[in-house]
């Protein structure tokens, strides 16, 4: 599947959220970013990258 990001940037559908990046363990690189939901709210954009849901699947983890 290919996914694109959104032509334009709607207010109503981003928030600032806490991210980090759990990829090699429980403790990661942290920050806090402004994402952009996709009208599911299943995808999420930031910075230029695009994250899906794991429905659960993921340990620790959402997208």
């Amino acid at each position: 599947m290919y996914l694109t990001l959104p032509r334009e940037f709607k207010t109503e559908r981003s928030r600032i959220v806490y991210i980090e990046n759990k990829s090699e363990g429980l403790e990661g690189e942290a920050r806090i970013g402004r994402v952009c939901f996709s009208r599911s709210k299943k995808t999420l954009y930031y910075r230029g990258l695009v994250f899906q849901s794991l429905k659960g699947a993921g340990y620790k983890s959402n997208y």
